[in-house]
């Protein structure tokens, strides 16, 4: 099956669509197709064909384990995103914080996104991803900017000045992998199968100076510190099916830049230093991540801040580097996109009731919307680690990893990631108590269906994936770390 094809020309034919669509529930529904269209030959070539397989004549495009884990993960989080929209678009409408004009620009942006998301997962060309990462940034910049709102478009500028500078440094850093690669082959190649083949022939000192320069536009990507500063901006401001988006997807993006390039790094001898560097910089976000979140009082920015703990906490995984370290990070990143769309369109039901983000203008919110409230809950409790639910397992297994690595990085993490729990625990009591006799008698905004049963069924799928491990993810898992070359005790 001829996946690239398949994928591209039904996205293709959707946005085509969509362009001249006058219908809201025909462009939502089509969304929700778009999503889909890449699950059923995801699961055919995970299930019955020989993993990788190549694109193009350079092999430019591929599919191994790891991009359709990614895949899988991506347009999970689209599908659930394109069925929230409808409502909650509709409720922008109706405040006037959206055009009704530009529902057609949300909807081929939201498309348009998740082509290029796709693609970037399967570019097996550095450069090539480079490009589509890239493209990922315009898109989602557009859709952060399309409420009528000068926060809004201010968000998106800085969002595309922050990581469109700081991306020239990965390509500054390509174009030295390039001329390195010709050191160790007749011609110089950025596709990743062919530099992990070469990489032992590397040479470590200028393969770090690379590396580090790929590192920092991959890490605004990713909303790593010191270059997250337009994160909480742009996934505060955007509608929340965009910021679960953002949260639950685009910062995975920057992160899975990081772990290839990384992956070639540590078979040669400068991967002490880079697994140094990679967990400096992890501890540095958890740190500035934690004490950010003690004095927020905005809902949608704490949640941003505690993406930016979990990016952090992921890339010292990688740091770390073992095998099993390895294995937990891209199991809490598939529990970190679920948790995150839960709390992001939970947030966006409140957002509707109380047309605000700020907790201290959300009173009673368990009488006016109980679902919400619920979601809140249970979302908070998956992102703090707490049992049962699947970030328990992967920030235990995290930590014990770092453990075997140093005492110190153990507590330090250990330390700010409990400081982060308790500053959002604290958060939401502060929410849930929130009284005020003026606002007792304020109307419950109905919501939509199609709002509610995303935020129901995210929260079945974190009970469920957090109290049964299927042998199936646990052997993807596996082997995609063994393709990524960490090898090891399996965890």
């Amino acid at each position: 099956m001829n996946f690239l094809f398949y994928a591209l020309l039904i996205g293709l034919a959707i946005i085509a669509y969509l362009a001249f669509s006058t219908s809201h529930r025909k462009m939502q529904a089509l969304s929700m197709v778009h999503a889909l269209s890449y699950l059923a030959p995801a699961a055919y070539l995970l299930l019955y064909v020989d993993l990788p397989v190549y694109y193009l004549g350079n092999r430019y495009l591929f599919i191994d384990h790891l991009c359709l884990y990614e895949v899988l993960i991506a347009t999970t989080v689209f599908f659930f995103a394109a069925m929230y929209s409808w409502g909650y678009v509709e409720g922008l409408v109706r405040a006037g914080e959206l055009n009704r004009r530009d529902i057609n620009v949300f909807y081929l942006m939201f498309n348009a996104l998740l082509i290029v998301t796709v693609l970037s997962f399967m570019s097996n060309n550095l450069a090539l991803f480079w490009i589509f990462a890239e493209l990922t940034t315009v898109a989602s910049a557009l859709l952060v900017a399309i409420l009528n709102s000068k926060k809004n478009i201010d968000a998106a500028l800085e969002y595309i000045l922050i990581t469109s500078t700081l991306m020239l440094f990965s390509f500054i850093g390509l174009m030295f992998l390039f001329e390195l690669s010709k050191q160790a082959s007749t011609a110089g190649t950025l596709n990743w199968d062919e530099l992990m083949a070469i990489a032992k022939s590397l040479p470590p000192t200028p393969l770090v100076f690379s590396f580090i320069f790929v590192f920092i536009g991959f890490a605004s990507k990713a909303g790593i510190a010191p270059f997250h500063t337009w994160l909480p901006h742009a996934h505060s401001k955007a509608p929340s099916a965009v910021s679960a988006i953002l949260s639950g997807v685009v910062l995975n993006i920057g992160l899975y830049g990081i772990l290839r390039a990384y992956a070639i790094v540590r078979q040669t001898g400068a991967e002490q230093t880079i697994s140094y560097f990679l967990i400096a910089f992890g501890v540095l976000t958890v740190f500035v991540a934690a004490f950010t979140m003690l004095h927020q009082k905005n809902l949608k920015k704490i949640m941003a801040f505690s993406s930016v703990e979990n990016m952090g906490l992921m890339l010292a995984g990688i740091g770390i580097g073992t095998h099993a370290a390895v294995f937990w990070v891209l199991y809490h990143k598939l529990a970190h996109s679920l948790t995150k769309a839960l709390l992001f369109f939970s947030a966006g039901v409140l957002h509707r009731q109380y047309l605000s983000n700020r907790a201290d203008r959300m009173q009673y919110v368990f009488r006016l919307q109980p679902l919400a409230a619920l979601g809140l809950i249970i979302g908070a409790a998956a992102i703090s680690g707490m049992p049962p639910f699947p970030m328990f397992i992967s920030k235990i297994s995290i930590l014990i990893q770092a453990l075997s690595f140093s005492v110190p990085l153990l507590l330090a993490l250990l330390l700010l990631v409990l400081m982060a729990s308790a500053s959002l625990v604290v958060f939401l009591i502060r929410l849930f108590s929130n009284k005020d006799e003026g606002r007792a008698h304020m109307e419950r905004y109905d919501t939509q269906p199609g709002m509610e049963a995303p935020i129901i069924a995210l929260i079945i799928i974190l009970f469920a994936i957090g109290i049964f491990f299927p042998d199936g993810l646990r052997s993807m898992l596996d082997t995609i770390t063994t393709e990524l070359g960490f090898i090891g005790a399996k965890p």
